[in-house]
């Protein structure tokens, strides 16, 4: 097996990378073709003609990744600090969220960087800790998750996320809808957090109507 790294991720990148559906060929070579329409001028006269447009796996692979982390990184609460001058950093005081804590979507953020907390006003910001609520959290997440509480095969898909207790409420995991494949775990009470993708590549637009 050979590794090698992925340049890093544009916003053209992500644009051009958006017309391609289906699931990865796995062949980062591979390009894929999109027939688009051009504007083309011809002296003062302006046509549209059809343009046949190479993209690449490698550039899709790229956009999916980064998408995928921008929109579902998960991080619990605590486990990291911002000093008053700005710099952030690992909390090593940090001995993992209690029993009902971990039950709560609340209790865990998007890890990047905060898009929602900009928007909130003063007022709803009184409650929160400077130092610890400087990302957004994912009970704001559209469409709202509900807890299942429990062991359980199957949970009741409602929201953007599924949160199940397991093992004898010795481990949360939290499920992706949005980004089916996503799966973060926290054991309460421990450092012990992470998550990992393995799924297709492909969000889940009619998450919305499936509700």
């Amino acid at each position: 097996m050979e590794w090698s790294l992925l340049p890093p991720a544009t916003e053209e990148m992500a644009v051009e990378t958006s017309v391609v559906k289906g699931r990865f060929m796995g062949d980062p070579s591979h390009e894929y073709e999109h027939t688009e329409l051009q504007k083309m001028k011809e002296g003062e006269k302006v046509f549209e003609e059809e343009v046949v447009v190479q993209i690449k796996e490698e550039n899709r692979l790229v956009s999916v990744i980064n998408q995928i982390d921008k929109a579902v990184a998960v991080i619990p609460r605590g486990a990291l600090f911002k000093t008053p001058f700005g710099p952030i950093h690992v909390n090593r005081t940090f001995e993992g969220l209690s029993l009902s804590e971990a039950k709560k979507l609340s209790s865990y953020f998007h890890f990047r960087e905060p898009v929602e907390l900009k928007n909130k006003t003063l007022l709803e910001k009184a409650d929160l800790d400077p130092s610890l609520d400087f990302m957004d959290s994912l009970e704001h997440d559209i469409p709202k998750a509900t807890l299942q509480g429990g062991y359980c095969y199957h949970p009741h898909f409602t929201g953007s996320w599924s949160i199940q207790m397991e093992r004898g409420n010795a481990l949360v995991v939290l499920r992706s809808l949005l980004w089916p494949g996503l799966t973060f775990f926290h054991a309460p009470r421990t450092k012990n957090y992470g998550y990992i993708y393995m799924g297709t590549g492909e969000k889940n637009i009619d998450l919305p109507f499936m509700l």
